[in-house]
């Protein structure tokens, strides 16, 4: 096995364009565990630990640029009131240890449906900045999952950073495991209000072959959120609005069943989740609006 290690970024890239099979690694908590258990024997490997741009970020006035290999801990640290919907998937990862070592590059770069953050930036609606010699593109996260641990990079593309669009509103993220450490996700849901265009967003893991929207879902809420006046006279959602947001939820998943949990499981926790992070945040929501009122 080969062992990469550039020294900035357009070496890696440089490296990249001449070794395309190489797989780039910066905290290994995805690709080492798959190398340990024979899973996974690349030609080649790409440290990517040497090249400081990727474990920085930057707060603009609409965006969050996230570096690829920002860690978890991080993120919980310093963008909790940005990304709250991250900060919050970022807290179930693994151990302390992790959180301190992996990043959401790794998540996207393995594009496994039980990776953590994955639900969190589709509820955000993220955008992916990926780099080649070639250039730079922006991949929209609706575009990025193409099939089970498969991504829209080229072979010859990089992860330089993730742009996050800074909570407007609420975020929420549940997750469904064995235990609360250590453990990957029987299933995961991410959901985010939207106020500036009355919309919500959701995101699902673990739950289909690869991390999915509750698409038909949002747009009954949308839809039911616009028509009962919700956004502007912060009323409690209605259960039977909830409820069907929640079995719409269910049905947006493909799950199957194995040593993790049933298909059939997976889609009433997905149910239950979506019930419960709607009511969290529009309560949040609710109390944000009534503040804002008092004050003017």
């Amino acid at each position: 096995m080969d062992f990469l290690r550039p020294a900035s970024w357009e070496e890696a890239l440089a490296a990249k364009a001449e070794h395309p099979t190489a797989v780039p690694i910066a905290g290994g908590t995805d690709v080492m565990v798959e190398i340990n258990f024979d899973h996974r024997r690349p030609d080649c490997l790409m440290d990517l630990n040497r090249i400081p741009d990727l474990f920085e970020w930057e707060v603009g006035e609409e965006r969050v640029r996230l570096g690829a290999s920002v860690p978890y801990s991080r993120i919980m640290e310093r963008l909790r009131a940005e990304l709250p919907g991250l900060a919050l998937a970022s807290h179930t990862v693994a151990s302390p240890q992790i959180r301190n070592r992996g990043g959401v590059g790794g998540n996207l770069g393995t594009a496994s449906p039980a990776g953590d953050a994955h639900p969190a930036l589709l509820a955000a609606g993220a955008e992916v900045e990926a780099e080649s010699v070639r250039g730079v593109r922006m991949i929209p996260i609706d575009h990025f999952y193409t099939g089970v641990k498969r991504n829209a990079l080229a072979p010859d593309e990089l992860i330089r950073a993730v742009h996050i669009k800074k909570a407007e509103g609420p975020q929420q993220y549940a997750k469904v495991g064995t235990r609360n450490a250590m453990v990957i996700a029987v299933c995961a849901f991410g959901l985010a209000l939207h106020p500036g265009s009355r919309t919500v967003r959701t995101g699902i893991g673990s739950a289909a072959p690869t991390p999915v929207r509750a698409v038909a879902a949002e747009e009954f809420l949308n839809a039911a959120l616009a028509e009962g006046g919700f956004w502007d006279n912060g009323k409690v959602i209605t259960p039977s609005v909830a409820r069907q947001f929640a079995e719409l939820c269910a049905g947006a998943c493909n799950p199957i069943d194995d040593v993790r949990g049933t298909a059939g499981y997976r889609r009433h926790a997905v149910g239950v989740m979506a019930r419960r992070t709607l009511t969290w945040a529009w309560e949040s929501y609710r109390g944000t609006a009534r503040a804002t009122e008092g004050v003017a």
